[in-house]
C-alpha cells in the first residue's frame, strides 16, 4: 500500500506545478494588486507612491509604459533604485488604474470607465497566495539575469 501512495503524492505535486505554470505574470499582478487593495497596502499616484518609496515601505512598484512625462518615470525609477524596490512595467495606465480599483464597473462586473494611473506601489501584500508566489518568482528570475 505504501507503494501506491507515493505515485498519488507525486501526481498531486505535478498538478500543482502545472497550475502555477499556467498563471500569467500579469494575471498574478492583478490578483496581488487586488489583495493589497483589500489589505490597505496599495498606494496609487505620484504623491502617494513617492511618499511610500521615500519612507522605504514599498515592496513592489508598477509603472505604466505609456506615461508621457519622462521626469515622472525618472523620479519613480530613481526612488525604486535607491530603495532597491523591483519595478514591473505595465502596458497602459488605464489597465493599471482598473487593476488598482480606480474603475467603475457595470452590472456584469466589466470595466465601464477606468481612471488612468501611471504608478502604483504595494506596501503590504496582504495574504500569501499562489499569485504572490508566481510574481515573486518572476521578480527573482529578473534580478538573477
Amino acid at each position: 500500500m505504501a507503494d501506491e501512495e507515493v505515485p498519488n503524492e507525486e501526481m498531486a505535486e505535478e498538478v500543482e506545478e502545472e497550475e502555477v505554470a499556467e498563471m500569467n505574470v500579469l494575471d498574478a499582478l492583478k490578483e496581488v494588486l487586488k489583495k493589497a487593495l483589500v489589505h490597505d497596502g496599495l498606494r496609487k499616484g505620484l504623491h502617494e507612491c513617492a511618499k511610500a518609496l521615500d519612507r522605504r515601505s514599498a515592496r513592489l512598484c508598477c509603472l505604466a509604459k505609456d506615461c508621457e512625462n519622462e521626469e515622472y518615470k525618472k523620479l519613480i525609477r530613481a526612488l525604486c533604485a535607491e530603495g532597491e524596490v523591483p519595478v514591473i512595467m505595465v502596458e497602459t495606465g488605464k489597465d493599471l488604474g482598473a487593476w488598482c480599483g480606480l474603475a467603475k464597473l457595470d452590472a456584469d462586473g466589466e470595466v465601464k470607465k477606468a481612471v488612468r494611473t501611471s504608478c502604483a506601489v504595494i506596501t503590504d501584500f496582504g495574504e500569501e497566495t499562489r499569485a504572490l508566489t508566481v510574481l515573486l518568482d518572476y521578480l527573482q528570475n529578473q534580478t538573477d539575469e
